[in-house]
């Protein structure tokens, strides 16, 4: 492909882009969220082997539309409330298309320069307004990174975390070698916090204890304190505690002051914060009081990919001592080296991968082009109709509500059991209009709704509520009905008690 017919298919390609957008964002009762199809169904429509030839681009992308597009789940539909949301905008699309086209790779200073030095300057931006403490800043001994998800923002605190405690212990055994150390640490989350948690735990050895929350989803500093010393009764070490803002789960929040305080008393432990989806929402004045215990804070990690319209991946993480992260995971072979070694940063120090993307240049054109009243607007608008979501549920007494509603989640569930709303859950995705997922906490199990859709309105709750209350028709008898089969039977108790 050379350039004129790049140009002429990217036209094409831009063309597909907003006629999809535009649709997906209206289409809310023919456009089906979940497509109809068993695994494997592509297997049969592509051949087996690569093709010899070169193929017109029109074919390629024909088959695009035919094949690959009746295997996509709709993120960006309207009636998606899975997950959390996948942030995604045009000035985002459009800076990604600038990344892919530059193709750079940012590993150091004097590998991509701009790509390095934007990223110090939009993560100290953010860092500003999600109202961090200035130990997190650049300009201090802290700063921001850009890292693919928070699953890597967790592995790398708990590597830094894990080097900083072996490091400590091995003062006083200097004679014992590192392995010997990490079968003695013991790293702590709730039973809300994100699997990843585990995954780290399992990749460096280390033991992990998920701890009960409170009744509220909550994970209380004495509930933490008890596990801490019972593990030193066994001659463990505490090392790493990872708190939720806002919790995979119920979107609930950790005490952090109290978390904080248990942290502080230990000989060493890291407190890292996992505030994913929820910390996106601290740029609004109104949420800096969940804030409260940052002080005993180590690394905070926020994803601008999920609420702040930027698309996968971006996941900002931000550290109070950078030199803990870069010591852990610093590898300087000579010709990665430059001149400007001691004065540059140099991200390939801040994560697993040597590769980086130029990540930064998506969230630079977000902020600029919306601005952070614009983010706050579209923020508030998905915690507005989550309430309103919520004011729907209630009305109806089949339903419960399960979460306390402060951001976008609303976590609900039918009254009368776990069997009925596991079947109203499966109900709901079969029909194709919404997609939910289904969750457990406490024995209980529910369903989570969340506002994702960048254009969400009114009007989409009420048709997804409209479909909610449809399907559990089929599974418990809506108020009406039971009063009409009430009527209905003692009307019939009636007749035949004249009869006789």
């Amino acid at each position: 492909m050379d350039i004129e017919q790049f140009r002429k298919a990217s036209l094409k390609v831009i063309y597909f882009i907003c006629e999809y957008l535009s649709n997906i964002a209206t289409e809310t009762v023919n456009a089906d969220v979940n497509p109809n199809i068993k695994p494997g169904y592509l297997e049969n429509l592509l051949p087996g082997e690569a093709p010899e030839d070169p193929e017109e681009w029109d074919n390629i992308m024909d088959d695009f539309v035919k094949k690959i597009m009746p295997g996509i789940t709709h993120w960006q539909h309207p009636g998606f409330h899975a997950y959390f949301p996948s942030g995604n905008s045009f000035p985002s699309i459009l800076a990604d298309m600038l990344s892919n086209a530059i193709g750079c790779i940012g590993f150091s200073w004097q590998a991509a320069p701009a790509c390095t030095e934007l990223e110090i300057i939009v993560t100290d931006w953010l860092a500003k307004e999600v109202g961090l403490p200035n130990d997190f800043l650049s300009s201090s001994e802290g700063g921001g990174v850009i890292q693919t998800s928070t699953s890597e923002c967790v592995l790398v605190c708990m590597l830094a975390a894990r080097n900083q405690a072996i490091k400590t212990l091995k003062e006083q055994n200097q004679n014992l070698e590192d392995s010997a150390f990490v079968q003695k640490l013991v790293a702590y989350c709730s039973q809300e916090a994100s699997s990843c948690v585990e995954k780290a735990a399992k990749l460096f050895l280390v033991k992990l204890r998920i701890l009960d929350s409170d009744e509220n989803g909550c994970l209380r500093g004495d509930t933490l304190k008890v596990a801490m010393e019972e593990d030193k009764a066994k001659g463990l070490t505490p090392f790493f505690v990872l708190a939720m803002l806002g919790s995979t789960y119920t979107c609930s929040f950790d005490d952090l002051e109290e978390i904080g305080q248990v942290c502080k008393e230990q000989q060493y432990c890291w407190l890292h914060v996992d505030a994913a989806y929820a910390g996106n929402a601290l740029i609004c004045p109104e949420f800096k009081h969940l804030l409260k215990g940052m002080e005993y804070v180590d690394s905070f990690n926020i994803n601008p990919s999920e609420w702040l319209l930027v698309n996968f991946d971006c996941s900002c993480l931000w550290v109070r001592k950078r030199a803990l992260l870069i010591n852990a995971l610093s590898i300087n072979p000579l010709y990665l080296q430059h001149s400007n070694d001691n004065e540059a940063t140099d991200y390939r120090h801040w994560g697993i991968p040597l590769s980086r993307r130029f990540r930064a240049l998506k969230l630079w054109f977000v902020i600029r082009k919306y601005g952070i009243f614009g983010l706050r607007s579209h923020i508030n608008n998905h915690i507005e109709l989550a309430k309103y979501f919520e004011t729907l549920v209630r009305k109806d007494a089949r339903f419960e509500i399960v979460n306390d509603v402060t951001l976008g989640l609303v976590c609900f569930r039918l009254s009368n059991g776990c069997t009925a709303s596991k079947e109203l859950f499966q109900l709901i995705n079969k029909s194709g209009k919404i997609f939910v997922t289904l969750a457990k906490t406490k024995n209980v199990h529910f369903i989570r709704f969340c506002v994702n859709s960048e254009d969400a309105k009114k009007e989409s709750m009420d048709f997804s509520w409209k479909i909610i209350q449809e399907l559990a028709d089929h599974v418990v008898v809506s108020p009406a009905k039971q009063e009409l089969i009430n009527v209905l039977f003692t009307k019939n108790v009636l007749e035949k008690t004249r009869s006789l």
